[in-house]
């Protein structure tokens, strides 16, 4: 098959095309637009794989956009492309909307006009809002209604009922994924695992926002990717599935964790203000796609967390080339006088 990745030069977005590459004989087109957070070296290990082709082009360029499809009549389509930080969209909701909305419009039209056959919808679970720190019986399912919270998660949540609409008015062959919070290699470090790791690295202070409470449910990106694969290949159209851990863990811990296998202070943790809107709890129930597809997460987040700090370690030219410039202004912007 030939299957279009956009967004493939971003965090989640390369870590698949290496999944498809590794278990599969597709080719695979890596679409990015190379914004701040899409990096071609996350692709070095790949350029040199006949299957592999990337472009550059922006999702919401839709002359382009039709070009790419009409030469390239693709199989399938992910769409990883996205503003995806909550505080960027807090600070400049608009690229948000357009990226996020507009940019998925111009993907859907593409597939109907020249015959794709499954579109796929990377989103999130921040749709679903949050959940009460003092009830860890409630778990995000598929029909639990969206509920948002930040510009970031409702531009998501906008896409996804966009796309739930193409496949009722137009019978666009559609799944949508919705995951909790990813970590593992190439993710841009104004995330908080690769944030920290970076700053105790160095011995800069780790800003955390209020006191740490906030609770997250962790999913190893190679088990995301894995997923996906799935959904894809074997989903049902017009199915909405969600991906989740079961590693839930507040935002102090994964830092004291990260800190710990670092051998640095508790010392340079930094409770900072919190963030605007901040959510409470995330909690995802997987059990659709692991009794419908099989599914299973390879990852407990123990030995996941280990392994990512170990690769940041061993990549901090990656590391040390992204933050600087612009990413250290934005920094300062977010965490200097908080």
């Amino acid at each position: 098959m030939k299957i279009l990745v956009t967004g493939a030069a971003g965090f989640i977005g390369s870590n698949f095309v290496y999944y498809l590459l590794e278990k599969h004989e597709d080719e695979v087109w890596a679409l990015d637009l190379l914004t701040y957070a899409g990096n071609l070296k996350n692709l070095d290990g790949c350029k040199d794989n006949p299957h592999f082709h990337f472009v550059k082009a922006d999702i919401c360029d839709r002359e382009n956009i039709n070009k790419l499809f009409a030469e390239e009549r693709f199989d399938i389509v992910v769409n990883f492309a996205a503003e995806s930080h909550v505080d960027r969209s807090i600070e400049n909701p608009g690229i948000f909307l357009k990226t996020n909305i507009l940019g998925t419009q111009v993907l859907m039209d593409a597939c109907l006009k020249y015959g794709v056959s499954r579109y796929h919808q990377v989103s999130t679970d921040e749709v679903y809002g949050d959940l009460p720190l003092d009830r860890k019986d409630l778990y995000f399912t598929e029909s639990t209604p969206l509920h948002t919270s930040s510009p970031y998660s409702a531009s998501k949540a906008s896409a996804d009922l966009l796309v739930m609409a193409y496949h009722r008015t137009y019978n666009l062959n559609m799944t949508i994924s919705r995951c909790s919070n990813n970590y593992g290699p190439y993710q841009f470090p104004e995330k908080l695992i690769p944030l920290m790791i970076h700053n105790a690295q160095n011995n800069i202070p780790l800003p955390v926002y209020g006191q740490g409470l906030n609770v997250r449910d962790w999913l190893h990106v190679y088990d995301h990717c894995s997923a996906i694969d799935l959904i894809i290949r074997h989903g049902q159209n017009g199915e909405v599935y969600n991906v989740g851990g079961h590693n839930e863990k507040a935002n102090i811990e994964v830092v004291k964790t990260i800190l710990k296998i670092l051998d640095k202070p508790q010392s340079l943790i930094t409770y900072v203000t919190d963030r605007k809107g901040h959510d409470l709890r995330y909690a995802i129930d997987p059990s659709k796609i692991q009794k419908e597809l099989g599914w299973k997460p390879k990852y407990h987040f123990e030995e996941g967390i280990k392994e990512t700090v170990d690769w940041y370690l061993n990549h901090q030219e990656w590391l040390d080339s992204i933050t600087s410039g612009a990413y250290m202004e934005y920094y300062q912007r977010m965490y200097g006088n908080r």
